[in-house]
């Protein structure tokens, strides 16, 4: 999640237009005669519970896309649309510029097994399995054959930590341990898509964080088109490229960290973003100046937040080096731009 300039725009892989999911009496021949965007009126007059209601979205080639939202607010329902593991009642979902809506029950089985992968809240590990044997368990849904699905496997046991813990039971192992071997599992197979649907919040603190530091370094390593769900800010903007936020089954807005917290853009998003300090998603190429005079003693990377820089400054700096991707300096930050923005300016 480096700053990058020059370059263009990540190709689209997850694309959404006017998605719906409604609870009712036959629900989609009901939103065919009411057309794309019925009324919060009709669909109450209907009976009808929107639990999706005309989500938009665009999911970016090797982002971290972060949806959030209130219990209730339909994340979870929109990303198992996403996979039609939930059948939308409306609308268009291309992958690849191709409408999952459209496949077979076939096709669509197929792109699960091989393009997709998921990770939700209750690992579902399978009790009389061992580590090894649950996490090659999908390779052998696909027909790999043993001995290439326990080689998959058990590279994926070792990127996510657990090597030597091969032939150890789910009961044998911490919360922690429990859903490292189900990102394991969702990452055998290779996806190009990866599902979480809040993986961690059923974690103690302490390992929920250690969770959010091992996903962002295989993130780094592995480069997938991410959905992760989340109800909590702090993990959404400490993992998120972008955040989705969601209430009553719409999308509120959409955008990078700092558009949310410092342009919110309804008195929704202003609420829900009002407790969320600044420093902790103010990048410093957000308030950088040109670099002047000798070059700062102290120098961090542009994507580095104000509270990553904040040490400096305690420590008695008056201003410090910004650099790109690359490790040029472009930049500098001063003391009194941090006090300044600490204070809401």
């Amino acid at each position: 999640m480096q700053v990058k300039t020059g370059h263009p725009r990540p190709t689209a892989r997850l694309v959404c237009r006017n998605v719906w999911k409604l609870f009712g009496n036959r629900p989609k021949a009901w939103l065919e005669r009411h057309g794309p965007s019925p009324s919060a009126e009709a669909l109450a007059a209907a009976g009808m519970v929107a639990a999706v209601r005309g989500v938009d979205l665009e999911v970016r080639e090797g982002e971290i896309f972060v949806i959030m939202g209130l219990s209730g607010s339909g994340k979870s329902t929109l990303v198992r649309c996403l996979s039609r593991l939930v059948e939308p009642s409306g609308g268009e979902i291309l992958y690849e510029g191709r409408d999952l809506l459209s496949m077979s029950e076939a096709e669509i089985m197929q792109i699960r097994r091989h393009k997709m992968g998921m990770v939700f809240q209750h690992f579902a590990l399978l009790p009389h399995m061992s580590v090894l044997e649950n996490v090659a368990f999908p390779l052998e849904v696909q027909g790999v054959a043993r001995g290439e699905r326990d080689e998959r496997a058990r590279r994926m046991i070792a990127l996510v930590g657990l090597e030597g813990r091969e032939a150890a039971f789910p009961r044998e192992l911490s919360g922690g341990q429990q859903q490292r071997v189900g990102i394991a599992r969702s990452l055998a197979a290779d996806p190009e898509l990866w599902f979480l649907d809040e993986p961690f919040s059923a974690l103690d603190p302490l390992i929920r964080r250690e969770m959010q530091v091992e996903f962002l370094r295989l993130q780094r390593m592995l480069h997938k088109t991410i959905v992760f769900i989340t109800h909590d800010f702090d993990e959404a903007i400490r993992l998120a490229d972008r955040i989705a936020i969601m209430k009553d089954g719409m999308i509120e807005q959409i955008g990078t960290p700092e558009e949310i917290v410092l342009s919110p853009a309804t008195p929704y998003v202003t609420e829900f973003t009002g407790a969320v300090p600044r420093a902790k998603v103010v990048r410093l190429a957000t308030v950088m100046v040109p670099a002047e005079g000798p070059a700062p003693a102290r120098h961090l990377p542009a994507d580095a937040t104000v509270a990553e820089a904040a040490p400096a400054f305690r420590a008695g700096a008056d201003r410090i080096g910004v650099t790109d991707a690359e490790g040029r300096l472009v930049g500098q930050v001063h003391r009194d731009a941090v006090v300044d923005l600490m204070l809401g300016g």
